[in-house]
């Protein structure tokens, strides 16, 4: 008796699908699964509070675009029909997301409108081995900050700094390791420096405590070296060293300048974790990007830093290019409660 149309043995839904559709499906799954286990590796080395070996310190500077490709991740795995890498890209997601969070706390309530003991502002800016030295000059004669933090100085550079009129305005000064390289850094001041040994690193970071206005407050530059694929050691070794600076402070201190880190990387996080307060964060611009100038605001990391003691607070900052550097400067006015 006839009851209907048979099924062959071993027929799946697949079988529907044609052969081509099929093979495309697979390869989607398997970058897409590639995808999201290096996206998973970087993510379980920040949630372990670790930095991890090449190339994981690299990728956690753009750790905030992680959630590019973990989207596009969802997007395949849901167009290919696998529900397991569809979960996974969600749980990439939520990872990611949690870890944008801002580290550390705001500016106090209140912080703006509080009377300070005394007031500046202090500029930080990477030349890029000098080439933006021209910029520098016409920013600091134009917003006039008080204190400037400047890196990658090289003999161009302490030239222009050296002129009449960058004497007259800032006459405090401590110039380290200038040669024709990244390695000199420049610390000027219209307050009265007094040097102090700054901290060890293959660029120079040189420090001094400032007279400002009767009270003295310890200002650092900082510029360890960039965590270099086969030697992020020697990054790991010079963050620690300004950690231990931190650490160790006597006086309200503030430590400016490129870290070549940022709020996702241990290393940095655990400066902070000595009582350093992010300037750009506790003013909002946690996320903001700093390097590669060239595609910033858009994309980037937030490298360059101005950290601040608790008795410093931050009022306000602002982000700056300069012509012929790959980082942007930044500006904050800053009050000592």
């Amino acid at each position: 008796m006839y009851t209907g149309a048979t099924t062959r043995p071993g027929r799946d839904a697949t079988d529907d699908v044609p052969a081509g559709r099929r093979r495309r499906h697979r390869l989607t799954a398997v970058l897409c699964a590639l995808t999201l286990l290096g996206l998973t590796v970087v993510l379980g080395f920040r949630a372990a509070d670790e930095d991890g070996p090449t190339p994981v310190p690299q990728l956690l500077a753009f750790l905030p675009w992680f959630l590019v490709p973990a989207w596009l991740a969802l997007l395949a795995a849901a167009l290919a029909r696998r529900w397991l890498l569809l979960c996974w890209a969600l749980v990439v997601l939520a990872g990611t997301g949690w870890f944008l969070r801002p580290y550390g706390p705001p500016a106090p309530q209140g912080a703006a409108t509080r009377p300070p003991e005394t007031q500046f502002r202090i500029l930080t800016a990477n030349l890029k081995y000098g080439a933006a030295t021209a910029d520098l000059v016409a920013t600091v004669r134009r917003e006039r900050p008080q204190v400037v933090a400047v890196q990658e100085c090289d003999f161009t550079c302490t030239a222009a700094l050296d002129s009449p009129a960058l004497r007259e305005e800032y006459p405090h000064r401590v110039v380290a390791g200038v040669d024709g390289g990244a390695r000199g850094s420049a610390l000027l001041s219209v307050y009265p420096l007094h040097e102090q040994a700054g901290v060890r690193g293959r660029l120079a970071m040189p420090g001094a405590v400032a007279d400002v206005h009767g009270h003295r407050i310890a200002l650092q530059i900082a510029h360890p070296m960039p965590p270099l694929p086969g030697d992020t050691a020697t990054w790991r070794r010079e963050l620690g060293r300004l950690r231990a600076y931190a650490a160790a402070r006597r006086l309200p201190t503030l430590i400016a300048g490129d870290f070549n880190s940022s709020q996702d990387h241990a290393a940095f996080r655990a400066v902070l974790r000595t009582g350093m307060h992010d300037a750009a964060r506790m003013l909002g611009n946690s996320r903001a990007p700093t390097w590669p100038a060239r595609t910033t605001p858009v994309l980037g990391a937030q490298i360059d830093h101005v950290l601040l003691s608790r008795e410093l607070v931050p009022v306000d900052g602002t982000f700056l290019k300069l012509a012929g550097s790959d980082h942007r400067a930044l500006l904050v006015n800053v009050k000592l409660f």
